[in-house]
């Protein structure tokens, strides 16, 4: 495991640049569910397009950030010496990273229904929704920067 240790910073950045990549496109999935339950279903072109633009985002950002981050992550983990697992920063970091991949699977769960022709939800509430990613990685953050236990 020393090859880890000697990649640890290049696994790190990569780590860090597909966060931010999977945090972008969960930030504006919801958003463009709002654009599509407040669109005239009616309104057929405009309704592709959205479907299309919600498609494209989680298959060509999303998924692949979240994969690449979790491989990232699970390597880091793997490094001897980076964590101290009787630390209880890295347990709520690991609950919060498995939350917020649970939120892309229902994130998937609705573009998939939405796509079907089903809105289960109203803009307000998937504006709503909108804020659970921010407060997970409000809280990823704090934990790993701040390590406040």
């Amino acid at each position: 495991m020393d090859i880890l240790s000697t990649l640890y910073p290049w696994i790190k950045s990569l780590h860090v640049i597909a966060i931010i990549s999977w945090m972008a496109g969960m930030l504006y999935l919801p958003r463009l569910f709002v654009y599509h339950v407040e669109t005239d279903p009616n309104h057929i072109n405009l309704d592709e397009t959205i479907v299309r633009w919600e498609m494209l985002l989680m298959k060509r950002i999303i998924n692949p950030a979240m994969i690449v981050t979790w491989i990232c992550g699970i390597l880091m983990l793997m490094t001897p010496g980076i964590i101290d697992w009787a630390a209880g920063w890295i347990w709520v970091k690991l609950a919060s990273v498995t939350a917020m991949s649970g939120f892309h699977g229902f994130l998937s769960k609705q573009r998939k229904l939405l796509a079907a022709g089903d809105r289960p939800y109203t803009g307000r509430q998937y504006r709503m929704l909108n804020e659970v990613p921010t407060v997970l990685m409000i809280i990823i953050v704090i934990m790993v920067i701040a390590r406040p236990f």
